[in-house]
């Protein structure tokens, strides 16, 4: 799906998505990573969901925003609780949704400003 919203150019938005890929401002990145409005943090929790740690969610805390949405891949899945320590310990308000629902709410809060990051999640390759 390719999604268009009119941002600044300094501003990083999810432009297109799929089960393999996210573009960012129309480039294509592959791999898991964590998106705020002026980074990209590329190959961000190198196991996929199934080995996440709460190293990989103690490393989101360090790009240092308010709200974190965890896409976990073509369908929603939940950290054990005991991942999500670091994200509660730091005080940083979390969702955790599908990456398509991950990649529209980031372009719909860094449109409005807001301090969020958005930790996405691919599905292995079958």
């Amino acid at each position: 799906m390719k999604l268009h919203q009119d941002q600044p150019d300094s501003i990083n938005t999810v432009t297109g998505y799929g089960a393999d890929h996210v573009l960012i401002n129309k480039v294509r990145h592959d791999g898991n990573l964590i998106l705020t409005a002026e980074r990209i943090v590329a190959d961000w929790a190198p196991g996929g969901f199934a080995g996440l740690s709460a190293d990989d969610l103690a490393q989101v805390c360090s790009v240092d925003v308010e709200i974190v949405l965890i896409g976990t891949g073509t369908r929603q899945r939940f950290p054990s609780p005991a991942l999500l320590r670091p994200l509660i310990d730091a005080r940083i308000g979390f969702e955790i949704m599908d990456l398509p629902a991950a990649c529209r709410t980031y372009n719909v809060l860094v449109g409005e400003g807001r301090s969020v990051a958005a930790a996405l999640l691919f599905d292995p390759a079958q």
